[in-house]
């Protein structure tokens, strides 16, 4: 990791201390309101439940730390990109997005964008370039592209998405702050699901938005307001402790990662791989130039549907489940989550179990399907 990167790690379970009063507590206090005391003139302080929380701000306080911009946190990605969408786009504009990124993301621009006068349309991340960007009012990359791992140069994009007159809208949730920074490559809006790597515990939905232009967070704040999509104090209380570990964790899952992959490629059960830390994979000089880290998403095909489901159903260290980022080791055929994937292609998410015996249990599952 960078020097600025260890720099923020650092003190980022420091960010409340200046703040303390002798006697209160160093974790986070929970703050369980839907109401404050508001008499006469409260100008400035907590009014309602839907406007503010400290709890919130706290959070928001630790993911503007690692974003180096403020933030807005939401009760899932998925809100925190409905935020920027409807926060920002009116009827008449067209919007850019990725044809091999969550998919979640093109469902939403199909049943309701759409509904309300905003055109869109997909391109593939790796050729994101091609066709340059005129007519666009926003420029939606995921990067490295979930499942596939496609990765696009975040500040050619952005110099060009400028110069045609439009947003660009970064999804890094695959990589957290730690791992790639795309505020400084030029995007003008970073989106995330706090679900995964940044709470890392697998037990609570969260996301959020961060922005270096305060109309944009202006925007999205309003958004949130008004339409109600606001997370609990509890849910930011439980990403508030996540953060404090994530960048212990995201470095033994992106390490871990990177020795996994090499041995993965060698097996004769995987018919091809992809993880951007490979020297041969189409990405890796792009990932080294904008990326921090690798990551610890790997993705890989194996024969058939059949092996997939049992490589993962039989190796004792993978769970079977749809998310990722999180302390445990999961992994899914994706092509049942209506990826335009082969039938045996398998997103391997790392945890953060000792790596050999992670190995040891992966080897032997896919020694069982070759």
């Amino acid at each position: 990791m960078t020097n600025s990167s260890n720099s923020r790690a650092a003190s980022l379970a420091h960010l409340r201390r200046s703040r303390l009063s002798v006697g209160d507590p160093i974790p986070l206090p929970l703050t369980m309101a839907a109401i404050y005391h508001t008499p006469g003139d409260a100008t400035g302080f907590d009014q309602y439940g839907r406007f503010s929380n400290p709890t919130w701000d706290a959070v928001e306080e630790m993911l503007g730390h690692l974003e180096e911009a403020p933030c807005v946190a939401f009760p899932s990605g998925m809100a925190a990109i409905s935020a920027v969408f409807f926060g920002l786009l009116k009827s008449g504009d067209r919007v850019l997005l990725p044809s091999d990124g969550y998919h979640t993301t093109r469902t939403l621009a199909e049943r309701f964008l759409s509904t309300f006068g905003v055109a869109w349309d997909v391109r593939p991340t790796a050729s994101l370039l091609d066709g340059g960007f005129d007519g666009y009012r926003l420029v939606f990359v995921e990067s490295p592209s979930n499942p596939t791992l496609d990765i696009c140069d975040i500040s050619a994009v952005a110099t060009a998405v400028h110069t045609a007159g439009g947003l660009l809208v970064v999804d890094n949730t695959t990589m957290t702050p730690f791992g790639q920074r795309p505020l400084d490559f030029g995007a003008d809006i970073v989106v995330a699901a706090d679900t995964k790597a940044p709470n890392g515990h697998s037990d609570v939905l969260f996301g959020h938005v961060a922005s270096r232009n305060p109309d944009i967070i202006t925007a999205v704040t309003e958004w949130r307001e008004t339409a109600g999509g606001i997370p609990g104090p509890f849910e930011a209380w439980l990403v508030h402790r996540g953060l404090e570990t994530l960048e212990i964790r995201f470095d033994r899952m992106c390490a871990s990662a990177e020795i996994i992959a090499l041995r993965l490629r060698n097996h004769p059960a995987v018919r091809s791989i992809r993880f951007p830390g490979l020297p041969e994979d189409p990405s890796h000089n792009l990932a080294r130039a904008q990326m921090e880290r690798f990551g610890f998403l790997i993705s890989f095909i194996v024969a058939s549907e059949e092996k997939a489901e049992d490589f993962i159903n039989g190796c004792e260290l993978i769970h079977a489940a749809t998310s990722f980022g999180g302390v445990h080791t999961v992994a899914e055929r994706r092509a049942k989550r209506g990826d335009a994937v082969p039938p045996g292609f398998i997103r391997l998410s790392v945890g953060c179990e000792p790596v050999e015996e992670l190995w040891s249990v992966i080897e032997a599952s896919l020694d069982r399907i070759a």
